[in-house]
């Protein structure tokens, strides 16, 4: 097929493409430059609308009257309502196009045969492109998918599984199990190639293939895979930033924009895509409030990650991407910390989970007033390390899918949002929490919308 026609189909299904991923690869040099490219892999790539969808933010009534003149139909998502969205820059085109490049990669590499000279470099573009997929795969089951149930799971929809930069192969809904399976597999197919550490942040690794495990594990409730591999991922790195330490943040905790990009807990760069209702909810969104008075006053997150915005209420400042315009969405140690001490405790190792809380509570709470957490019941534990995950991971792209898998664990929580008088409710169970596909992408290959499922 000739180039133009190949990138004629793209159009069809993604946006238009970056500059690196216009010309078909045919080193392993080239096929590194596309994997390198950050502004198509990492930045303003990963899902905002089950970000823009949760309980961490509100929006007042004039900001929420205002949201419909900044982008068509942001009301209705903002309040769990169906909206068609079409168009390019979307989650669902945002995440695809780092696939297609994955797969663009992984069709052109079998046409190179791995050899002693040139096993690191080969290596290295397989795990990557590899990672990168399974890592938008899951991503994409996030916002698109119900929460994974090992009962319902081989009937519930999952995503369209693209394993091939062929767009000739028609696009099919897989199923939720099919899906998840495709992300383990991948990811773990990775793990021999990946380098231990990468050169960077931007670039996989196997640190960060290990915490993409972890993540994909806890989304599943399998605890005991979960503690597995973010173990792994902390037994290679496990640096937190010492929250009173001035020297590690751009002009102390209290600084307009405070933690440096590429900070010593952060395993794996990306950003959460900005097309998407993302800037109306961090630029002028509101903190929710009971959320913010969660934190005591010798919490210095509280100081880390907030601002007074001119209302009467807090925004947020604490990304990791050294710009309050952009929301960090990559791994970073906390994390690793807060997932591996849930699944300890959830299964039935109550002190090893609060050890993991202590060490990274150590680094965020004054340390001349700080007190360690001790001789809690399992009940108490898991409530406290769920509480201390919602403050610690804000504004990360977590919080959507934490709702789902707590929702299913029996915790039934109920979102609710005022705008203009009226209430909204969202229900543990709504068929919301699986977001609808753009409806441009379904009429074109005649997948089931969500709706439909």
């Amino acid at each position: 097929m000739l180039l133009s026609e190949i990138l004629g189909a793209c159009n069809k299904y993604l946006d238009k493409k970056q500059n690196s991923a216009l010309n078909i690869p045919a080193s392993l040099a080239d096929m590194q430059a596309i994997l390198d490219d950050n502004s198509t892999m990492n930045k303003s790539r990963t899902p905002a609308l089950g970000e823009t969808s949760c309980d961490e933010y509100f929006l007042t009534d004039d900001e929420y009257d205002e949201s419909e003149s900044i982008q068509v139909g942001s009301q209705k998502l903002y309040t769990w309502q169906y909206y068609p969205l079409v168009g390019g820059g979307n989650d669902w085109s945002a995440c695809y196009l780092a696939v297609y490049n994955a797969n663009l990669v992984l069709d052109q590499l079998k046409n190179i045969k791995r050899s002693s000279s040139n096993a690191e470099e080969w290596g290295n573009v397989k795990g990557s492109a590899l990672f990168y997929r399974s890592y938008y795969f899951l991503c994409l089951l996030w916002n698109y998918a119900k929460a994974y149930d090992s009962v319902s799971a081989s009937k519930d929809w999952g995503i369209a599984l693209r394993l091939t930069s062929d767009f000739n192969v028609p696009s099919a809904r897989a199923t939720n199990q099919q899906s998840y399976e495709q992300v383990i597999i991948d990811t773990k197919a990775s793990l021999s190639l990946l380098p231990v550490n990468a050169q960077n942040a931007m670039r996989p690794s196997k640190a960060a293939a290990y915490g993409l495990l972890a993540r994909c594990y806890l989304s599943m409730r399998d605890y005991k895979d979960a503690l597995l591999y973010s173990d792994s991922t902390l037994q290679i790195s496990n640096q937190l930033m010492n929250f009173n330490t001035e020297t590690e943040f751009n002009g102390g905790i209290a600084a307009n924009v405070p933690f440096k990009q590429f900070n010593k807990e952060t395993i794996f760069y990306s950003e959460i895509n900005t097309y998407q209702f993302m800037f109306f909810t961090s630029l002028i969104g509101n903190i929710d409030s009971t959320l913010y008075s969660s934190y005591s006053s010798n919490d210095l997150r509280k100081k880390a990650y907030f601002y007074e915005n001119g209302n009467g209420y807090q925004s947020f400042k604490g990304t990791y991407t050294a710009n309050i315009n952009s929301l960090f969405s990559g791994m970073a140690t906390d994390e690793m910390y807060l997932i591996r001490g849930e699944a300890f405790v959830r299964l039935g190792e109550i002190q090893k989970g609060l050890d993991d809380l202590n060490a990274l509570l150590a680094n965020r709470y004054d340390q001349s007033t700080f007190v360690p957490v001790s001789g809690l019941s399992q009940s108490e534990a898991l409530e406290l390390i769920l509480k201390e995950r919602e403050k610690e991971l804000l504004m990360r792209g977590l919080r959507w899918m934490d709702l789902k898998r707590l929702n299913r664990e029996g915790e039934n929580i109920v979102l609710r949002r005022v705008e203009d008088n009226q209430a909204f409710t969202l229900e543990p169970d709504a068929g919301y929490y699986a977001l609808p596909l753009p409806e441009d992408i379904i009429q074109m290959t005649g997948m089931p919308q969500n709706t439909d499922n």
